[in-house]
């Protein structure tokens, strides 16, 4: 019988054959407050983010991450670790970044958010082709044209349009991460300030997380467009 580990390492492996990707799948599993942690995950030195460490998973670290190593509290607040700090709720915190014209439309923003509505402790962050369980989510950070066949995936079978929700900010922690859980569909995004300026995603680069149960039918559907819409597509 094949092991959980052994599929997950098969579907990561196919999805970077098929697709070409630049990096690793990235597995994300939500800790829930009563649940125990995964064992044999580091936690690593000093505090990082959430897009932080998906970067660095996608590189092929792995990473146990509580709440206590987590450095962002616009992340760590969307992902059900805490309440989000005042200054974030108001809209003084992005607004001052100067992306938004005023605190009131950066807490319009922040008012709107998807949040993971249970408590959770933490998180594990690491490469889908090292875990044994099943993650909550998988982010994928690449090029549009890679990206971009996630759409054709999700369309298949029932031929609807696609339809994605982003903003500024909370790339990977929102848009690739909690939407997803949340909403149980893929979700895109273009990237976001704080991604930007704090991680190596590259000006070309974009992100969509996929809820893990999508991953096995996405792959079995990958190997059919290998062998044929792939060779007519312009691919490089």
């Amino acid at each position: 019988m094949t092991s959980k580990l052994e599929s997950n390492a098969r579907y990561a492996e196919e999805l970077k054959r098929i697709l070409g990707l630049r990096r690793e799948p990235v597995a994300v599993k939500l800790v829930r407050e009563e649940e125990d942690y995964p064992e044999g995950y580091v936690v690593p030195e000093g505090q990082l983010s959430h897009c932080q460490a998906v970067s660095r998973a996608s590189k092929g670290e792995c990473l146990k991450v509580p709440f206590e190593s987590h450095n962002c509290h616009v992340g760590s607040a969307v992902l059900g670790m805490v309440q989000a700090p005042e200054k974030i709720i108001s809209g003084e915190f992005h607004a001052s970044i100067g992306i938004h014209d005023g605190p009131e439309a950066a807490a319009r923003m922040i008012a709107d958010r998807l949040v993971i509505p249970y408590k959770t402790k933490g998180e594990i962050i690491c490469p889908l082709a090292k875990v044994s369980f099943d993650p909550d989510v998988v982010v994928f950070e690449d090029m549009p044209e890679r990206i971009y066949w996630f759409v054709a995936l999700m369309t298949a079978e029932k031929g609807n349009r696609a339809e994605f929700s982003t903003a500024p900010f909370q790339c990977v922690c929102e848009d690739s991460t909690t939407i997803p859980i949340m909403t149980g569909r893929p979700n895109i995004s273009l990237g976001c300030y704080g991604c930007r300026k704090r991680t190596d995603m590259r000006p070309d680069e974009m992100a969509i997380g996929v809820p893990y149960d999508m991953i096995p039918g996405f792959v079995e559907r990958l190997a059919k467009y290998e062998e044929g819409v792939f060779k007519k597509a312009k691919r490089d």
